[in-house]
């Protein structure tokens, strides 16, 4: 029985794989965890904590760890298939090409919060104002509490450490990156791990600054009373979770160079990692100067 002729171009047809079908698994039992642990089955126990109370410990974590061993045996394939030589020069384009479309979307996260909240804090005293069939008292709480004074977050304390830390670990990764493609690897893995330090100590100081509003919860109500609140909390959580998630990245990469992985002529992994860093340090800038310092009107937390 004669075989299968080599192929005739440069494109790589991947065997099929399981992988898409199981990391799809592991998000749905992900994202119903998630449901539990904010509505919960039952009612929660006054004398239990709210999280072990509402019974979703089990079914997040369990969640958790099979999206991470989907992502890691699906990328090992990846990994794999590189190393195979598999990933010809067509076939690194369009990863390029995919890695740019990703954070295309993620941006557009962004681009969502920023849109309600520069629409809410430059058009807030229009929202006052009575309009026929305009009834919204998110929107009212919001004009009341920037018209009189929003008491916010300082921003030159721990939000500027951060905006330091986030930029000095944009100066490590693109040291990493470049030392790697000169071949320099002692001065790559110097790089990449100062930037997974610093990566380290920005999700420490927003967990202190989510500590401190918490603690300040009874006598600064903006931080779930109102629109800017949910802003404030979504925009700055939702990138606290993107740096997490390219800290982890970044580690893969550096255990992967520590391995002996990664050339100066194919390191798409790494350069794919530094490509997700530097679009993290961008949105923490936007966050900071517009949601922590220009609609800044009241006093401190």
């Amino acid at each position: 029985m004669a075989g299968h002729a080599a192929p005739e171009h440069d494109y790589h047809l991947i065997d099929p794989s399981p992988w898409p079908l199981v990391a799809s698994a592991a998000c749905l039992v992900w994202c119903f965890g998630m449901v539990i642990y904010f509505a919960g089955l039952t009612p929660a126990d006054s004398g239990t904590a709210f999280f072990f109370a509402k019974g979703a410990w089990p079914v997040l974590v369990g969640g958790t760890l099979f999206a991470a061993y989907s992502m890691l045996a699906w990328w090992k394939d990846v990994t794999a298939e590189s190393r195979g030589g598999d990933h010809t020069p067509v076939v690194q384009i369009g990863l390029r090409y995919g890695m740019i479309m990703f954070i295309m979307q993620e941006a557009m996260f962004f681009v969502g919060w920023f849109w309600m909240f520069f629409e809410l804090g430059l058009f807030h005293k229009a929202r006052t104002e009575p309009v026929a069939g305009w009834d919204n008292p998110a929107v009212s709480n919001y004009a009341e509490s920037y018209t009189g004074g929003l008491a916010t977050v300082d921003p030159w304390h721990l939000p500027l450490m951060n905006t330091l830390i986030l930029l000095l670990s944009g100066t490590t990764v693109t040291w990493a990156h470049h030392a790697l493609i000169h071949n320099k690897r002692g001065e790559a893995k110097w790089g990449l791990f100062l930037t997974l330090v610093l990566g380290a100590a920005f999700t420490a100081l927003q967990a202190i600054e989510y500590m401190e509003l918490i603690a300040h919860k009874g006598t600064e109500p903006w931080l779930d009373t109102n629109t800017y609140g949910s802003i404030f909390i979504m925009a700055t959580g939702f990138h606290g979770f993107h740096v997490l998630i390219g800290t982890v990245f970044l580690l893969v990469c550096y255990l992967r160079l520590l391995a002996g992985g990664f050339t100066p002529e194919k390191h798409f992994g790494f350069e794919a990692a530094a490509w997700y860093w530097h679009f993290v340090d961008v949105v923490w800038i936007f966050l900071f100067a517009f949601v922590y310092v220009l609609f800044r009107t009241g006093g401190t937390v």
